[in-house]
């Protein structure tokens, strides 16, 4: 069984019910999630062993938070106690040709202000063969920042392939410091999710001259931008998400991945909108999962955008399929039939 690190926020998730506007709601539906939590519950469901390292309070939100990590079979074991609060969200479900909307309140919360002596990541990355985390764990405070790079020297130390998502949020931090932080902590990255428009920004990587008028002028520039951060960075694979909108209800959803040789680009799977927060993420747990697994890049990623697709038909952050309904879909084996 692989053993798989996540580091990052578990967050309150409040939400409002029946696609009400926060201006109306006069109540919301309690759930947790976040990045990182979210890698690990779909890698839990595919059988790898998962673990969370974070920092909750040491009170019943913060017990409720590891209780229902620990329904979805996540190894709990690293999360220390302490600190004042736990982050929270506020979600504003879209619909149609009205965008869903995000309201973070994740200020001083218990993870932003961990220390480094807080956690023993030699400890935490003996035996490990993965190590995943976000962008949006950076943002969170400087605190967050050192506490990170931390755990990226141990797991240097200890030979464990290392991810991260982009996930760039300009509620939290602001475009310079992203781009000064994330460019800093790349020499330790050896796989990177993140779309063509973090690549630029993030990465400071300036697309070279393309025809526009051509019909796949869009992949054409992930393939440049792609090979350019490969190639800058000594990234062993990057992958990103394709989302086609045509509404905030209907969605195009497929992606793309380059490993040095030969630029991927998945099936699209045209979708309807029950829940869309934590795409991105179950995206990244199934093409890690399918390295993990020995899979190709190309089977990986085919794995990975099946799985995300899956998600979007899912309410709440975490994508709670297991490996063999996102077989089916990809076998097209799926059925809009009651599965008796």
């Amino acid at each position: 069984m692989k053993k798989v690190i996540t580091l990052g926020e578990i967050l309150l998730r409040l939400s409002t019910p029946r696609y009400e506007r926060f201006i109306q709601t006069d109540s919301y539906n309690a759930e947790f999630g976040g990045g990182e939590v979210n890698v690990a519950v779909s890698l839990a469901n595919y059988g790898c062993d998962a673990y969370f390292v974070s920092k909750l309070p040491k009170n019943e939100i913060g017990q409720a938070a590891i209780n229902n990590l620990r329904r979805y079979g996540i190894n709990t074991e690293y999360i220390v106690r302490g600190g004042e609060r736990i982050g929270t969200y506020y979600l504003e479900t879209g619909v149609s040709m009205r965008s869903p909307r995000i309201i973070y309140d994740r200020s001083y919360s218990s993870i932003s202000e961990a220390d480094v002596n807080d956690f023993d990541f030699d400890e935490i990355f003996k035996d490990a063969d993965w190590f995943h985390f976000t962008g949006i764990t950076l943002a969170l405070s400087d605190k967050a920042i050192a506490l990170t790079e931390e755990a990226l020297k141990a797991a240097k130390r200890h030979h464990v392939t290392i991810s991260i998502d982009i996930n760039y949020r300009k509620s939290l931090w602001t475009l310079e410091k992203a781009k000064n932080v994330i460019t800093n902590l790349m020499q330790y990255i050896d796989v990177y999710f993140g779309n063509d428009e973090d690549v630029e920004k993030i990465l400071g990587i300036k697309p070279r001259e393309l025809d526009r008028t051509t019909q796949d002028f869009k992949l054409a520039r992930y393939k440049d931008l792609f090979e350019q951060a490969r190639e800058k960075y000594n990234l062993k694979y990057i992958v990103g998400s394709l989302r086609e909108s045509y509404s905030a209800s209907d969605n195009g959803w497929s992606a793309c991945a380059y490993d040095g040789n030969e630029f991927y680009q998945s099936r699209k799977y045209d979708i309807n909108i029950v829940d869309r927060v934590g795409g991105g993420d179950s995206l990244a747990a199934g093409v890690i999962y399918g390295l993990l697994e020995g899979k190709t890049l190309k089977d990986s990623l085919e794995f990975g955008v099946a799985a995300s697709a899956l998600k979007h038909t899912i309410l709440g952050d975490f994508n709670m399929v297991i490996v063999d309904e996102v077989e089916a879909l990809l076998k097209d084996e799926a059925s809009e039939k009651v599965q008796i």
